[in-house]
């Protein structure tokens, strides 16, 4: 197999399927509608609006139909804004949610797969925080409902650098180096790229570096932060959805990094992270993205999230062992055979043992029962 490849096997298989039911029922719940959209699509449609880090992430290829170049969804967020824009166009909220592979040109983590399971949900046209409250219940709950413990949701607003780096010439390149030596926390890159700019820019930027931390962040982002209109209602909106978080979610860890500008191209306002059990790495994603439908001709508010790997996810939560099956003797007899229906239309899970073959393996159908006759009859037996 390529390099950050794998089979799933059965065990896996069947986990990561469980969850996959489970947040999908969790979204369809508060009325999100399940989509669909195709792994292969027109490069500049999955790439519009997300950045150069999305770019290096998708692999690409020629259409022999067109000519045109296709890419690999390294991302659905994209496919899920152009369906609100140009299949659906509705006037109000719409709300989408979907679950399918991603594919990476390289992994995300030295042990991630390059081939991620995806469930995401997205929220669009809604300014307001209730919408970024919304989306940011739904990822809490959908990973406690994986049973995920000690969850944590780190918070930042992209609108905080934007605010900093106000009247600083900068171009697309530069401001995406910027940001990312702000996330990696790296203060002599930082210190390299900023020697040109204002002397109050140049301070911000290393204030931000060290404004990570609990609620007592905001606050010293207040003091420290230049007093700019676009900063303080970041501050303030950040404010709103942790005390919000707090009162629903009573056990949830909350912290703010306000440095963290990942994905910062992509994201117009307040994003978050969430951490959860022994992974060093986030399990879930999202964020305000108001501008990435505008390439679509649809420039409106949009906020949404997505579980980075169900099937990494899946390897890190409590298993769930299938439920009992019947093991059947294969027979041509046809009582059995109808009885064998009977069984499978009441929904148990029915085994034919085939001749020759060897007792179901360890890691398979659990068969607690078999079928024998009894006085001319099929009935089930305890095994």
């Amino acid at each position: 197999m390529p390099e950050h490849l794998a089979d799933v096997l059965p065990a896996q298989a069947r986990r990561t399927e469980t969850l996959r039911r489970r947040m999908l029922d969790q979204a369809v719940g508060r009325g999100f509608e399940l989509v669909i959209p195709p792994l292969l699509e027109h490069l500049e449609s999955l790439l519009s609006g997300t950045g150069r880090e999305l770019d290096l992430h998708t692999f690409k290829l020629v259409d022999q139909l067109s000519g045109r170049s296709l890419g690999l969804r390294a991302d659905t967020t994209p496919q899920a804004a152009r369906i609100d824009a140009h299949l659906l166009n509705r006037s109000g909220v719409t709300r989408l949610c979907y679950c399918g592979p991603v594919l990476h040109t390289r992994p995300q983590s030295l042990q991630g797969s390059r081939e991620a399971l995806q469930f995401g949900a997205e929220l669009f046209g809604h300014a307001g925080l209730e919408a970024d409250l919304e989306i940011q219940e739904l990822a809490i709950d959908v990973l406690a409902d994986a049973s995920v413990d000690r969850l944590t949701i780190d918070m930042a607003d992209a609108r905080i650098l934007r605010g900093v780096l106000a009247g600083v010439p900068l171009d697309a390149m530069a401001l995406q180096e910027v940001a990312k030596a702000l996330s990696t926390k790296d203060a002599s890159a930082l210190a390299v790229l900023s020697e040109r700019f204002p002397e109050a820019a140049r301070q911000a930027l290393g204030e931000l570096l060290k404004l990570f931390g609990g609620a007592d962040v905001l606050d010293a982002a207040e003091r420290l932060l230049p007093q700019r209109p676009v900063i303080t209602e970041a501050l303030r909106d950040l404010r709103w959805l942790a005390t919000q978080l707090s009162r629903a979610f009573p056990s949830l860890t909350i912290g703010f990094d306000l440095g963290d500008m990942g994905g910062y191209a992509y994201y117009s306002g307040a994003r978050f992270a969430l951490y959860g059990g022994r992974s060093p790495d986030a399990l879930a994603r999202g964020g305000r993205y108001d501008e990435v439908g505008a390439v679509f001709g649809r420039n409106r508010p949009a906020v949404g999230f997505s579980v980075v790997d169900l099937k990494e996810l899946a390897l890190r939560v409590p298993d769930v062992p299938p439920a009992g099956a019947v093991r059947v003797a294969w027979g041509e007899d046809p009582e059995l055979r109808a009885a064998v229906r009977r069984l499978r239309d009441a929904g148990e899970t029915v085994v034919w043992a085939l001749p020759g073959d060897a007792p179901t393996p360890a890691d398979g159908p659990r068969c607690d029962r078999e079928l024998r006759q009894v006085a001319g009859r099929w009935v089930l037996h305890a095994l």
